[in-house]
């Protein structure tokens, strides 16, 4: 019998509120179950039993099938809900490369330093002292792309956008000063109004 989609993810995650604002952009229907990774949520036999790796986000397809790492979940609900994705090939393969950088040269070093500075309480010196530069680098590199465009894939907001926003919007519970970064604030706002999600707080 089929069944609702249901996504398993923590709320405090960035890769996990990415899969559901875009469930919410695109209108999917499905039921959102928050799991709190600290606690050990993602350790029971439960959840083992759904994803052996013990990793939040984690998509039940209606049909039964699993799917797993935010961005793949993400790219799902484009496919089948028709959205998000731009039509040609090589405007669909822009909105991979970020996706793809996004994971490999982001999120390691911006949502690494966010989690071990907001939700660990590591001071500076426990933490990789080259996180910082290359933090910096990432946000210099989209600071310029968002200087020819709206968006980071274009002219339109895309996964490539979502994927992106969900740890740059926290960026400074991590360290990082946005302050030199006007083009990426710009955006950041641009987005949150796309996603009807509430700005964060800056830091004080």
């Amino acid at each position: 019998m089929s069944r609702k989609l249901q996504i398993y993810g923590d709320p405090i995650s960035g890769n996990c509120l990415k899969t559901k604002w875009t469930a919410d952009y695109l209108g999917v229907d499905y039921e959102w179950i928050a799991l709190d990774i600290r606690t050990g949520d993602t350790r029971t036999d439960e959840f083992l039993a759904i994803n052996p790796f013990g990793q939040v986000p984690t998509a039940v397809l209606p049909d039964g099938r699993i799917l797993t790492q935010s961005n793949a979940i993400m790219v799902y609900l484009a496919e089948t809900n028709d959205g998000l994705l731009p039509g040609g090939p090589y405007q669909r393969a822009q909105v991979f490369k970020w996706l793809f950088w996004e994971q490999n040269s982001h999120e390691p070093y911006i949502a690494g330093r966010r989690y071990r500075k907001t939700y660990l309480g590591h001071d500076d010196s426990k933490i990789d002292a080259e996180w910082i530069p290359r933090g910096n680098a990432a946000l210099a590199l989209m600071d310029e792309a968002l200087g020819k465009s709206d968006y980071i894939a274009g002219d339109v907001l895309t996964l490539a956008d979502i994927s992106l926003v969900a740890y740059t919007r926290v960026a400074h519970e991590g360290g990082f000063d946005l302050s030199d970064y006007a083009a990426v604030r710009a955006w950041i706002s641009r987005v949150e109004g796309d996603l009807s999600i509430n700005p964060v707080p800056e830091a004080s």
